[in-house]
């Protein structure tokens, strides 16, 4: 990409900000709610540093191209981050790199865009309040907002969830971090990612490997590992909330060099639950709840709304999470979530008496409980987390743990997610086949329990 020059630029002791386009963060209104009173907060969004252009400090150059870095500005981590900048997101570049658009409440997140410089897929973003990320506290708490996924096919994933991030990005914490939350800097969740360009304000360029199956990415030795929640993994066939507790009680990086895999070629081995405990109707036996047509109980072809309510043992806000109740609202009617029964009990919310059943019924790992459970969780809950709002394809694979069979030619229990194709969710196959896809998230509220919607609209019973 090329930019006029702006007529100043940072010292280069760390990693830098890019002045070449300035950063303008995209308006998002939300809402407080409280005894069934809402009340409008002004909010942004802010992209991921990942997505950024990395050129440079002061200059053109990239730093990274493709899925590799440039040696000779990256010939370590702590050098890189103090040749390199990312620069800004301005308004065109949101709409005609990202495809990303806001319009008062709502944000619309398109899958691949067509940009003069090159091809973009998907995007991850934060809400933003001022200069730092909005921190959701969400202990005896409700989170609710409307979703479209009329528009996304087998393969993709419309996902809304919470991240254990810093709410400054680094900011503070890391004297090589000068960009911060402004830039969007300091992701992390519970697969530990090793794409992440910059973990505690340096680098991950050393012992870069390119993704074979992917031009744009990347593994280094640095995982960013903390505690996440997915309220909404999703598109027009399957959905799944999903937690996903770590040993560490506050985000940290894992290091590959010094033996710890983050969980990579042992999935079991690392600081967090990667598989999590997932409550998805479909593979939970419920298969004609969800999904396009009017025969599902929510229909996908139109839009719904979802509302996650964090329960404590003792109904308190001093208590602990115990249990994550899911509800749906379309056409005016509250749509509960259909049971499931294990071993003779039902279930309808995430807890760990169900976490323990369903992982022995489906025959995995119960790292859930290893990693302590809810309880584990409601730590982040109490401490505020960030909301990420992202669409994305799947290299890894195709994105059939949502929306198909998978492990593939599995007959066990819970290996039946979704009726898609073993053979979609290919990437180049996704993103030649459906490039206009998109998720629309829109009408977010947060507040007490059973006080997000109206009453008069929705005859709501917690």
């Amino acid at each position: 990409m090329r930019f006029a020059l702006a007529a100043f630029a940072a010292v280069a002791s760390a990693q830098q900000i890019g002045y070449n386009t300035q950063e303008q963060h995209l308006p998002l209104s939300w809402k407080q709610c409280d005894g069934g009173q809402c009340y409008d907060e002004v909010g942004s969004v802010v992209l991921d540093a990942n997505w950024r252009w990395l050129h440079n400090n002061g200059g053109y150059t990239n730093c990274y191209t493709g899925n590799s870095w440039d040696s000779s500005l990256c010939p370590n981590d702590v050098e890189c981050a103090k040749n390199c900048a990312i620069d800004g997101v301005d308004e065109n570049t949101w709409h005609n790199t990202y495809g990303v658009f806001a319009n008062g409440d709502a944000l619309k997140l398109g899958f691949v865009t067509m940009a003069q410089y090159g091809k973009n897929v998907g995007s991850r973003n934060y809400l933003m309040s001022g200069n730092q990320y909005q921190m959701f506290k969400l202990v005896n708490r409700e989170f609710t907002f409307d979703v479209d996924v009329s528009q996304l096919p087998c393969g993709l994933n419309g996902a809304l969830y919470f991240s254990q991030m810093p709410a400054d990005g680094g900011l503070s914490e890391f004297s090589g971090n000068n960009a911060g939350a402004n830039y969007g800097t300091g992701y992390c969740d519970a697969q530990c990612p090793r794409d992440i360009k910059f973990i505690n304000g340096e680098a991950n360029s050393e012992g870069w490997h390119g993704n074979p199956s992917d031009p744009n990415a990347g593994t280094g030795k640095y995982g960013a590992c903390c505690m996440e929640f997915d309220v909404w993994e999703a598109n027009s066939i399957s959905q799944a909330f999903t937690a996903h507790p770590c040993s560490n009680d506050s985000a940290e990086r894992c290091d590959t060099s010094a033996g710890n895999d983050c969980g990579n070629t042992d999935r079991y081995s690392g600081l967090c639950d990667r598989d999590g405990c997932d409550f998805a109707t479909f593979r939970n036996g419920a298969e004609t709840f969800f999904g396009p047509g009017s025969n599902f109980e929510v229909d996908t072809t139109m839009p719904f709304t979802v509302i996650t309510q964090f329960v404590t043992d003792d109904g308190t806000d001093n208590g602990t999470v115990n249990e994550i109740r899911r509800k749906y609202v379309q056409g005016g009617k509250v749509i509960e979530t259909p049971s499931t029964t294990i071993n003779g009990k039902q279930y309808n919310s995430i807890s760990d008496d169900f976490c323990a059943a369903v992982k022995q019924d489906f025959e995995e790992v119960d790292q859930f409980s290893a990693k302590g459970g809810i309880s584990q969780m409601s730590k982040a809950f109490e401490d505020g987390m960030v909301l990420v709002l992202s669409i994305w394809d799947d290299h890894d694979v195709d994105m059939l743990w949502l929306d198909s069979t998978y492990p593939v030619g599995s007959t066990k229990n819970g290996a039946k997610r979704g009726t898609c194709s073993t053979d979609s969710g290919k990437p180049d196959d996704v993103e030649k086949n459906s490039p206009n896809a998109s998720v629309t998230f829109s009408n977010v509220k947060f507040g007490t329990i059973g006080s997000t919607f109206n009453q008069n609209d929705v005859a709501f019973t917690q």
